[in-house]
C-alpha cells in the first residue's frame, strides 16, 4: 500500500514520530530549512559567501558549509551570521 498522506510517507520512510531514525530526520530537515533561511537572507542583503564571510572573518568555506547544513550550527555562532555579518535580529521562540 502506498502513503496517502506526507505523514503516511514520513512514517514509511522515517519510522514513526518519536523513533530514532524519524528524529534523525527531523533535525536534519530543521538544519537544511536553517541553512536555506540564511543563504536566502544572505541573498537578500546582495552578499557574496565571500563578502559575508568577510564581515565575520571566517573563511568562505565556512559559509558554504553553513548553508549546505553539512555541520552544525552552534547558536552563538547563528546570532553572529545574522546580526553581524547580515544585520538583522535572531529571535527564537520555544514552545512548551
Amino acid at each position: 500500500m502506498s502513503p496517502k498522506t506526507i505523514n503516511e510517507h514520513l512514517d514509511h520512510k522515517y519510522g514513526k514520530e518519536g523513533s530514532a531514525t524519524r528524529d534523525k530526520f527531523i533535525e536534519e530537515a530543521q538544519a537544511h530549512i536553517i541553512a536555506e533561511m540564511l543563504k536566502a537572507a544572505r541573498k537578500e542583503a546582495n552578499l557574496t559567501q565571500q563578502e559575508l564571510a568577510d564581515r565575520l572573518q571566517v573563511k568562505r568555506t565556512y559559509i558554504s558549509k553553513i548553508e549546505r547544513a553539512v555541520s552544525d550550527i552552534r547558536l552563538s555562532t547563528l546570532k553572529k551570521i545574522v546580526e553581524q555579518g547580515l544585520g538583522g535580529k535572531l529571535h527564537i521562540h520555544l514552545e512548551l
